[in-house]
């Protein structure tokens, strides 16, 4: 009766048997009739491996990737070189199956690695902790919502509106269902309004959620933010692009409490949207609020290195309504990456990268705009991000541009009615010249 069930007639008689039953049919009597399905699945008959292959192949031909197009597009995922070391590394057993690493005598190798990303990521955000890991950048935000509340013991959460506006979806449907208060910050030529965060702060107010680079790609000036929010002894929290701070200011420098953000950048493939992997840094002071994993340095009794979990506050280890978070897997496999990829580039690799972010999509936004065609819309230091105005219907530009074989910019207006006909584009360091010198002779083209 069930094809796709592999128990064999006898088996299922057996079973039966068992039951005190005659058929299948009385294992459903209790479902109304009037929504069974009376009829077999409309599924195709079995096909062979070989024609499975084929099937999928012709499908995945129909999909364009930043193998095929040369990639100007970001808000929120990056296509960044990727080490091949990454790949082959990653598909090594001890890592490939990577999960909650209970057991440290069977799983030293994941535990160094989860201990050596911990330590990069402190090193690179200025922090103390860091946690591996959350599931992205959204969840990141909804974990240090939490801890801000618990911290504090107070009920709202400021987000400014020049936060991803996936990440605030996010926040809005976890933080409904928590009880929380949530208030978005309106933003002001490009940048949180201070102003309007000044008017929001009350005694009331947990922690204060800001981006930088932010959504549009601009640096903010958290100065004046952290002395706003620390002044009413709330928590400042700050999604980052990790490859952003080899050149700027690190979250820890500027006072920041609880550091967050999405990890895809450091070596991960965009994957049509994902897996990546979101990270939360903070201080020792808030450390034991901190959800996920935190792996520590030991040795083995007999001065051999080893390593251990050492914060592990779940629900599987105390009760349910005591732990951090209820969050009960993780990316590891992607922090692992993350960890190989900040490795193999180092230090100054990282700066690199940086640099080129900043060198070349400053490049492109000189060009465009020397050509008379598309305006400026903010007049703000931008790190591998900027926007620009046109009177075209942007689905036409990216449409063209996709004739080209170029993946265009984001449309800004989809987000923010008020940025109507601006272009979001993004440069990394994987654009060359030509690539960038062809995207703006198209877009004046067009």
């Amino acid at each position: 009766m069930f094809p796709y069930i592999s128990n064999t007639e006898k088996e299922k008689q057996e079973i039966l048997k068992t039951l005190s039953m005659t058929s299948t049919e009385e294992l459903f009597k209790d479902i109304p009739d009037k929504v069974r399905l009376k009829r077999e699945l409309n599924l195709s008959s079995g096909l062979s491996e070989l024609e499975v292959t084929n099937i999928m192949s012709n499908l995945a031909k129909s999909n364009k990737s930043t193998e095929d197009l040369t990639c100007f597009l970001g808000a929120g995922l990056y296509d960044h070189y990727i080490p091949s070391i990454i790949k082959h590394l990653l598909g090594r057993a001890e890592f490939y199956t990577a999960y909650t690493p209970y057991q440290p005598e069977i799983s030293q190798g994941t535990l160094q690695s989860i201990f050596e990303f911990q330590s990069m990521l402190c090193n690179l955000t200025g922090m103390e902790v860091s946690n591996s890991s959350m599931y992205d950048s959204g969840t990141a935000a909804v974990e240090a919502s939490v801890m801000a509340k618990q911290s504090t013991r107070r009920n709202t959460i400021l987000v400014s509106k020049t936060v991803n506006p996936e990440v605030r979806t996010v926040l809005k449907t976890y933080l409904k269902f928590k009880e929380y208060n949530l208030i978005e910050i309106d933003e002001n030529e490009g940048v949180t309004d201070v102003d309007k965060l000044k008017y929001s702060m009350d005694k009331d107010v947990a922690g204060v959620i800001v981006q930088s680079p932010n959504f549009f790609g601009i640096i903010e000036d958290v100065t004046e933010v952290e002395q706003i929010v620390h002044s009413n002894k709330s928590l400042l929290i700050m999604s980052v692009d990790p490859l952003s701070l080899g050149v700027l200011k690190s979250p820890g420098e500027l006072g920041v409490d609880i550091v967050i953000g999405e990890g895809q950048g450091l070596g991960c493939n965009i994957n049509f949207g994902g897996p990546g992997f979101g990270f939360l840094n903070t201080t020792k002071k808030l450390m034991r609020k901190m959800p996920g994993r935190i792996v520590g340095e030991t040795d083995d009794g007999h001065g051999k290195r080893g390593f251990v979990l050492t914060l592990q506050a779940r629900e599987q280890h105390i009760r349910r309504e005591k732990a951090t978070s209820n969050i009960c897997s993780d990316q590891t496999l992607m922090s692992i990456g993350a960890a190989i990829y900040m490795a193999t580039l180092g230090k100054n690799g990282v700066k690199e990268v940086s640099k080129q972010c900043i060198e070349k999509s400053h490049y492109a936004y000189n060009k465009l705009i020397e050509s008379g065609k598309y305006k400026p819309v903010f007049n703000k230091p931008f790190f591998n991000e900027f926007v620009v105005k046109t009177d075209k219907c942007l689905c036409e530009i990216n449409n063209i541009l996709l004739q080209n074989n170029i993946l265009g910019g984001y449309d800004l207006g989809k987000q923010y009615p008020q940025y109507e006909n601006s272009i979001m584009l993004c440069v990394t360091e994987k654009r060359t010249k030509q690539e960038i010198d062809k995207l703006v002779k198209v877009m004046e083209e067009i």
